[in-house]
């Protein structure tokens, strides 16, 4: 007798819905996996050694690439205590190199104190937490989250706060 498709339907989603019933039951022991935060941008990376404080020469930037090859960035001593700042005078500092308008790299204006894109003349302030001054960008470059140890000296890049241009999430 042949079946039919709404007896087929009955059937294989019973089916299916016994064995997902089952399968959650059967290993209790195995707790559901943490929330994920929607919209957190925010992301720890492997900590990374990009200086140390004291070789940093006040307004001159060193380049490094965290947290991965195709990652540029620049920490920078200001010289002055800034929002987020690290280190024994909490003045040195860290973003991405890539603007957030079209990803074009930016260049630090030692004179200006200003990572300036020379793509679309955009102008980001690293003594405001890399904000966003004037141009075609509507973001803030995203800031390297840096970690300083004073029994050795260093400054490590330990996290991102902000989305890295041309990514839909700062994963590897």
């Amino acid at each position: 007798m042949p079946i039919t498709r709404r007896q087929f339907l009955k059937a294989t989603g019973g089916a299916a819905a016994g064995v997902s019933v089952a399968g959650g039951l059967s290993n209790p022991s195995q707790a559901a996996p943490p929330p994920v935060e929607v919209g957190r941008t925010t992301l720890p990376f492997i900590p990374k050694v990009v200086a140390r404080a004291g070789q940093l020469r006040v307004n001159t930037p060193i380049s490094f690439l965290y947290p991965d090859a195709s990652s540029p960035c620049a920490v920078i001593k200001m010289g002055m205590p800034v929002p987020g700042g690290v280190g024994p005078d909490r003045d040195i500092v860290a973003y991405s190199t890539l603007c957030t308008h079209m990803g074009c790299p930016v260049a630090y204006d030692a004179s200006a104190r200003t990572f300036k894109c020379p793509c679309h003349f955009s102008i980001f302030d690293p003594e405001k937490s890399g904000q966003m001054v004037s141009g075609q960008a509507t973001e803030n470059l995203p800031t390297i989250v840096l970690d300083y140890d004073a029994k050795d000296g260093t400054v490590r890049a330990v996290a991102i706060e902000g989305l890295i241009y041309g990514r839909q999430a700062n994963l590897l």
